[in-house]
């Protein structure tokens, strides 16, 4: 059994993605896979519904048989570290090929101990930015030596992909650290379920609550002057689109359109025929509370902060994986291969 323990220098730049699309390809081989991802108790850490949800996700996509609790358990670093980190991985590695941890938070001294008691190989992921080539990265890299297998660098614009790819590899190759993927965007891992979004808003589902795990892509307002139509709406597909409750005309008209929810704002009731033709569509309607822009500014934020947890999304990031991601040099530095 080996471990890879998949880390970064800051929170959200997609460090359970990687562990999910490297999982589905192991699994894809025929590998034996398990997941742990530890709650160092006294370091800051994500919210424990957060990490909680990310064992569940990968406890349904792995097929582990593990509890939840096991996967994401609770340790302190007062004493013991090396001792009670063993000890909790082991309880999810029996009968594993390559057991996946993903590191909490940021890079720190803690996350070196974690990686030396489990002899683990390491990645880093990172969003790409200018800044990933200075010192900062190289040094934290430097500080894992040997268990350093190589960089992530994530959510690269798909038109920038050759310079960045060119640029980066330069860069750390001076330094001797693997590029092991350039991955382009892709907007449809950045999204929320319907569910999540009126969940966000503390909106009511008037309809079509079986359509609440679809993913939401875009986000659109509806104009507040004269009706512009369908052909107005067609402009983003797979959407969700906020609109005043007393304009049913711009509703009917966002229904002929691409749309994952209707998002209504006021005290107007609901008219039949809009309801009708949602249910036709398969449209799920959400009436908020708040006025429009409270709305809009809600749902971005929840787009934001939006987690890797949906199956829905596996699809999409196997193919920025399979063709933009490194793993026969993973499979090396795993002795998976020879």
């Amino acid at each position: 059994m080996v471990v890879l323990y998949v880390t970064s220098l800051q929170r959200g730049v997609g460090k359970t993605a990687i562990c999910a699309g490297i999982g589905k390809h192991l699994l894809g081989d025929g590998k034996k896979i398990g997941f742990f991802k530890p709650l160092i108790a006294d370091t800051k850490q994500p919210p424990i519904e957060d990490i909680d949800s990310d064992a569940v996700f990968m406890k349904q996509i792995f097929a582990l048989e593990e509890p939840v609790d096991c996967l994401c358990p609770v340790i302190s670093d007062e004493s013991n570290l090396t001792s009670r980190i063993k000890e909790a991985c082991a309880a999810v590695s029996q009968g594993k090929d390559v057991v996946i941890v993903e590191g909490l938070g940021e890079l720190s001294q803690t996350g070196r101990q974690v990686v030396e008691a489990l002899g683990a190989r390491v990645i880093i992921v990172e969003n790409y930015s200018k800044v990933l080539l200075g010192a900062r990265i190289t040094n934290s890299c430097n500080d894992f030596g040997d268990y350093l297998l190589g960089v992530v660098l994530n959510r690269v614009p798909r038109s920038q992909l050759d310079r960045v790819h060119g640029e980066v590899s330069t860069h750390f190759g001076e330094s001797g650290i693997n590029i092991l993927g350039v991955l382009p965007e892709n907007r449809l891992l950045f999204t929320l379920t319907v569910a999540e979004l009126a969940e966000h808003i503390q909106g009511e589902v008037l309809s079509c609550a079986d359509q609440s795990a679809e993913l939401v892509e875009n986000l659109m307002l509806g104009a507040m002057g004269v009706d512009p139509g369908p052909q107005y709406f067609s402009r983003r597909a797979n959407k969700a689109v906020v609109i005043r409750s007393e304009r049913p005309d711009m509703q009917l008209a966002v229904l002929e359109t691409s749309t994952r929810c209707l998002v209504l704002s006021g005290n107007t009731a609901l008219i039949p025929d809009v309801l009708s033709r949602a249910e036709d569509k398969k449209v799920p309607v959400i009436l908020a509370k708040e006025d429009v822009a409270i709305i809009v500014a809600s749902i971005e934020d929840a787009l934001n902060k939006t987690r890797f947890n949906q199956e829905k999304k596996l699809p999409g990031l196997t193919e920025i994986m399979e063709p933009h991601f490194n793993f026969q040099v993973v499979y090396q530095g795993l002795g998976l291969i020879a």
